[in-house]
């Protein structure tokens, strides 16, 4: 099966490679249909080249696809009007929703077809309404202001992604992970109600009880079965303050016993509420204090003179969070306390410090205005996300952070932390290892490129990686995952495939929506171009 995999790997990196050569299909005579500007929202849809540029490309600078035009969407009947024009279309052209436009390899691009701009749908309405236990919130709306207006009402949801400025829509047709996953699960499982605007323009609420096929295929489905428009979000109480920690260790073993040690506890045990990872290699240590914004310089050279005692060629850090508040607050050191004794760090290596709430969640921020402030955000993205089994990840630790990137200096994050199984719900699309775990890692290397040889050497790595898992036969999973044929979706969704198809042929007969997946493909449309192989 592993060599199987390879062979189908390579078979569609040279059919990705071919396109990139220029062999793309043309697009189709005319592009659009000449009548599109006739709809009743013709006012909304823009055709001029500036419109289409800011559509053309995504934060993983990557991938140019200019779509014909963008729909400023007033309403979500606005959306479903311009996909039923172009389903009743000889030649129905692809749609796309775009929210922030965080994908990394052309996701959320629609070439030859129109773009529909989701920001535009809150201007004029805030589209955020709170009630007791849960939040209905605009697919368009970004995290960060869900949070601030649940927060007015003492409220908060439970799982987040690191950074907040996405949107609801765009992490929902994931997944949405983070640092809560292990005791919430993804952003996916804590949604009671969806709104979604189908691939054939019908304009449908569903939930668990309603519709729930559809609802199950939309969440963690990749844009392939509708658009969210509203989605009904879980809330618990928020807390005020964080004790925000980080613990270091040279030793691979110990640091993942601690964190598998760590999820293992319930809410009602003296632990973390939120888990996180990170691998930081050597030669990264030296970067100094404007690499994070939690660690001092002095902070840096003492784990840079750890690596170099102990001849470690990484350096691991557990991120954990405490939550806590007025009531609490009197209690949290002896809880801290608590909670190291078990664990296996290296003595002395414990760094805290206390902040708000919102400032914990959107810490990320903080290091964008940095990294915008010295130009390096702007940049190319090649990130590889992977799901490992856990009974792999010391194998994958080895082989690749040790083995296949043991040299490397890179420019970006390299997470590495656990989750529970049992808190995935596999109804919905979105995948996890094929094993029977109950704990499986989720491994990203988050790094940049700050030019085209930097660029293509990070494309070479990751594809050394995924080679790798192959021949090791590790069955490890992408996270935002990209193929460039269906016959690598069809073995990353694996069981689900057949369903899958059932349901797209359902929802999106025509398969018009979110082209830019590459999982089924509008003959009409043109292939996406990438800057680099």
């Amino acid at each position: 099966m592993a060599r199987s995999c390879l062979a189908a790997f390579l078979l569609c990196m040279a059919s990705f490679l071919s396109a990139v050569a220029g062999q793309l299909r043309p697009m189709p005579a005319g592009g659009l249909p000449s009548d599109l500007v006739a709809l009743g929202m013709a006012s909304k849809i823009q055709t001029d080249r500036n419109s289409t540029a800011r559509a053309s490309s995504d934060f993983g600078r990557m991938v140019e696809a200019a779509p014909e035009a963008v729909l400023q969407p007033a309403t979500a009947a606005d959306i479903a009007e311009l996909i039923r024009f172009s389903t009743s279309s000889p030649v129905p052209f692809p749609v796309s929703p775009r929210g922030q436009g965080h994908s990394v390899r052309g996701q959320s691009l629609a070439p030859g077809g129109v773009v529909v701009d989701m920001r535009a749908l809150g201007r004029g309405d805030h589209r955020i309404n709170v009630s007791a236990d849960y939040v209905d919130a605009g697919g368009e709306q970004l995290w960060v202001d869900v949070l601030r207006g649940t927060l007015t009402h003492g409220l908060a949801p439970c799982a987040w992604t690191d950074y907040l400025r996405l949107t609801v829509g765009g992490t929902l047709s994931n997944a949405g992970i983070g640092g809560q996953a292990f005791r919430h699960g993804p952003q996916i499982a804590n949604v009671h109600e969806l709104d979604v605007v189908t691939g054939t323009g019908e304009m449908v609420t569903c939930s668990p009880h309603k519709r729930k096929d559809l609802f199950f295929a939309v969440l963690g489905g990749l844009g392939q079965f509708g658009i969210i428009t509203r989605a009904r979000i879980a809330l618990e109480p928020a807390p005020k303050q964080v004790r925000w920690v980080r613990l270091a260790y040279s030793d691979v073993v110990a640091f993942t016993r601690d964190q598998e040690l760590l999820i293992s506890k319930q809410a009602s045990e003296a632990g973390f509420d939120y888990v996180e990872g990170q691998v930081q290699l050597n030669r990264t240590l030296t970067e100094g204090p404007k690499s994070t914004p939690f660690f001092s310089e002095a902070d840096i050279n003492r784990l840079a003179s750890l690596a170099s005692e102990t001849g470690s060629r990484a350096i691991y850090f557990i991120e954990a969070a405490m939550y806590y508040d007025e009531t609490t607050a009197p209690y949290v050191d002896q809880k801290l306390e608590t909670v190291l004794a078990q664990l296996s760090f290296v003595p002395g290596f414990v760094f805290t410090k206390d902040v708000t709430y919102l400032q914990f969640l959107d810490r990320v921020r903080v290091e964008e205005v940095v990294l915008r402030s010295a130009g390096v955000w702007d940049v190319p993205h090649p990130w590889l996300n992977l799901f490992i089994p856990r009974s792999r990840i010391l194998d994958f630790d080895a082989g690749v952070l040790k083995g296949i990137l043991g040299g490397d200096n890179p420019v970006g994050l390299i997470l590495m932390y656990p989750m529970n199984t049992a808190k995935w719900n596999s109804q919905m699309t979105a995948v996890t290892p094929p094993t029977r775990e109950d704990v499986f890692y989720t491994v990203g290397l988050l790094r940049s490129a700050l030019s085209t040889n930097e660029l293509e050497r990070l494309q070479r790595e990751n594809q050394s990686v995924l080679a790798f898992c192959d021949k090791e036969g590790i069955e490890c999973k992408q996270y935002l995952p990209h193929y460039t044929c269906q016959d690598g979706w069809r073995r990353h969704f694996g069981p689900k495939w057949r369903k899958i198809t059932q349901l797209k042929a359902k929802y999106d007969p025509h398969a018009i929506m979110s082209p830019g997946q590459r999982i089924f493909q509008l003959p009409s449309v043109p292939t996406t171009s990438t800057t680099a192989a």
